[in-house]
C-alpha cells in the first residue's frame, strides 16, 4: 500500500515548526564537536587524543543504539509526542551538564557521560523528526521532500549559526559564556517542542496490515539505500573534519586574532542562505544534479585553503562563503533524497533514520579519531608555538583530506541511479 495525501488528516499547519526543530537539533549536533573539545582542553586541560578516543568510543555505542532507537521510535509511534517531550528535556539537561555545571568528578568521564545522554536523546529526536518529515513530505505531493528539506535544513543551518555565534557573543557580557549558551539552548528546546507539538500525533498514521514498518534487513537489501548511506558517510566526513579543526586552523594557521567566531558564523550563514536556493534548483533540474553541483563547488573551494597563511583572513572569508554554499547543498538535498527513498520503501521510516542518525554521527567520531591523534603525533599544541611539521599536518588534514573525500563522494553519487519525482 502506498501512502498518499488522502491517507493523512487534512489539517496542514505551516512548515516553520520543522525549521525551529531542525535548528534545535543542529545546535546540539555539529557545534558540540566544534566547541566541546576545545572547551575541555582550555578549561580542564584534557588531552586532544583522550577526547578523540572518547568521541570514537561513544560512536561505537551508537552502532547498537541508533538502530535500536529507530525500532523504539517506530514502536512508540502512537505516543510519539510524549516520547519526544521526554527526550527533549533529557537533551537540555545534558547540555547544561556539559557546559554549565562544573564536573563533579574526572572531567573526561563527566564529558563522556554528558555526551552519552545528550547524543542518545539527540538520536531519538532526530529519528522521530525525520520519520515524521517523511510522512509530511509525501503529504505535500510532488517535490514535497525537497520543499520540506528547504525549511528543515535552513532552520538547521541557522541553528548552527546561532550555536557557533552564541559563545563568542556572550563572551563580552558573561563570565561563563558557554553556561549562557547552555541556558539559551534550554529555551530554544522549549520553543521547538511547542512548535512541533501537533505534528507528531497528526502524522503518526496507524499502519494497515499491508503497510509494515521498515526493518533493518529491508534497508540492507535495498541497493539504493545502501549506496545513499555510503555516500552520506563519505560526503559528511569532509564537513566533520573541517568543522572539528576549524577553530584550531583559524587560530594557528591564519592567526585570526579574534576572527575565528565571525568566520565560523560566516561559513554557516552562507550555508543557510544557500539552502532555499539549492531546494529551488533541485525542483528545476533534479535533486541529484543539484547535489553534484554543490559537492563540486565545495571540493573546489577546499583546495584553495592550501595556499593560505598568516593574515589571509579576507581570502579565507571568501572561501567560507563558497564552501558554505556547497555545505548548504549537502545538508538540504541528500537527506531529501534519502527520505524519498525511505518513503518508497515504507510509510514508517523510523528504522531507516536510525541508520541515518548513526551514519551522521559516525562521521564526526571518525573525524575526531583521525585528526586529534595525528595532530598529537605531529607535535601540535593549542595556544603555543608549533613546529612546521605540526602546522603542515593541520593544513593537510583541514584542506587536502576533505577535498579528496568530497571528490570520492561526488563520483559515488554520479554512479548511483536515482529516480526523480
Amino acid at each position: 500500500m502506498t501512502l498518499t495525501a488522502t491517507t493523512l488528516p487534512s489539517a496542514r499547519p505551516a512548515l516553520w515548526g520543522y525549521a525551529v526543530f531542525g535548528g534545535l537539533l543542529a545546535m546540539a549536533g555539529l557545534p558540540i564537536y566544534i566547541h566541546a573539545p576545545k572547551f575541555y582542553v582550555d578549561e580542564y586541560a584534557v588531552s586532544l587524543a583522550a577526547l578523540g578516543t572518547v568521541l570514537f568510543v561513544l560512536r561505537g555505542l551508537d552502532f547498537v543504539q541508533d538502530p535500536a532507537l529507530g525500532w523504539l521510535a517506530a514502536r512508540l509511534r502512537g505516543a510519539r509526542a510524549q516520547a519526544v517531550a521526554i527526550a527533549g528535556v533529557l537533551m537540555a539537561v545534558a547540555m547544561l551538564a556539559l557546559f554549565a555545571i562544573p564536573p563533579v568528578f574526572a572531567p573526561l568521564l563527566w564529558f563522556a557521560l554528558s555526551l552519552t545522554v545528550l547524543f542518545s536523546a539527540y538520536s531519538f529526536l532526530t529519528i522521530c523528526f525525520y520519520a515524521t518529515g517523511t510522512a509530511r513530505g509525501v503529504e505535500l505531493g510532488a517535490g514535497g521532500h525537497v520543499r520540506l528539506a528547504g525549511w528543515r535544513e535552513t532552520g538547521a543551518l541557522l541553528g548552527v549559526c546561532l550555536a557557533a555565534a552564541a559563545p563568542v557573543a556572550l563572551a563580552g557580557v558573561l563570565a561563563h559564556p558557554f553556561a549562557g549558551f547552555a541556558l539559551g539552548f534550554t529555551m530554544v528546546a522549549g520553543l521547538a517542542l511547542w512548535a512541533m507539538r501537533a505534528e507528531w500525533a497528526r502524522l503518526a498514521v496507524p499502519r494497515a496490515p499491508d503497510m509494515p514498518a521498515l526493518r533493518l534487513r529491508e534497508i540492507a537489501a535495498d541497493s539504493t539505500a545502501r549506496r545513499l548511506l555510503l555516500i552520506a558517510l563519505v560526503n559528511a566526513l569532509p564537513v566533520a573534519i573541517t568543522s572539528t579543526l576549524f577553530l584550531f586552523y583559524a587560530e594557528t594557521v591564519l592567526q585570526a586574532d579574534g576572527w575565528e567566531g565571525p568566520l565560523l558564523i560566516l561559513l554557516f550563514l552562507s550555508a543557510a542562505a544557500s539552502a532555499p536556493l539549492w531546494a529551488r534548483l533541485a525542483r528545476q533540474v533534479g535533486a541529484k544534479a543539484a547535489l553534484i553541483a554543490g559537492m563540486a563547488l565545495a571540493a573546489t573551494s577546499f583546495v584553495f585553503v592550501l595556499a593560505l597563511g598568516p593574515g589571509d583572513i579576507m581570502f579565507f572569508a571568501l572561501i567560507c562563503v563558497v564552501s558554505g554554499a556547497g555545505i548548504g547543498a549537502d545538508l538540504t538535498l541528500l537527506p531529501a533524497i534519502f527520505a524519498r527513498r525511505m518513503a518508497e520503501l515504507s510509510p514508517e521510516a523510523a528504522q531507516g533514520f536510525g541508520v541515518w542518525a548513526f551514519v551522521t554521527k559516525a562521521t564526526l567520531a571518525i573525524a575526531a579519531v583521525i585528526v586529534f591523534p595525528v595532530l598529537d603525533m605531529s607535535g601540535f599544541a593549542t595556544g603555543s608555538e608549533n613546529p612546521d611539521s605540526a602546522i603542515l599536518a593541520l593544513v593537510l588534514l583541514y584542506a587536502a583530506l576533505p577535498s579528496v573525500l568530497k571528490l570520492l563522494a561526488l563520483v559515488l553519487l554520479a554512479l548511483t541511479p536515482l529516480t526523480e519525482k
